[in-house]
């Protein structure tokens, strides 16, 4: 099964609420895929076992896995767009 991270912070508020919303999207598109919340500090160690970043907040480099916006998934604006990629990524 494929695995989404999404970091903020603190990994704890912020990164709770869109992992929440991630996954009720995934289930409602019937796509399967673990989804965990973990704070910026952490990345580098979940990064290695993930298919899928969404990032709230700014990394300080790059990873090899796509990223997507996770601010869209928390105001709504651009979310369409962002779960398209979500979807399609896990899919394919």
């Amino acid at each position: 099964m494929k695995t989404v991270i999404v970091a903020c912070g603190s990994g704890v508020a912020t990164s709770q609420t869109v992992a929440s919303k991630v996954k009720k999207i995934l289930n409602e598109n019937g796509v399967k895929a673990n989804v965990e919340a973990v704070d910026i500090k952490s990345l580098d160690q979940y990064i290695k076992t993930s298919h899928v970043y969404i990032a709230i907040t700014k990394a300080k480099k790059e990873y090899d896995i796509p990223t997507l916006n996770g601010i869209a998934f928390l105001t709504g604006m651009g979310m369409k767009e962002e779960t398209e990629k979500l979807i399609s990524l896990l899919k394919s």
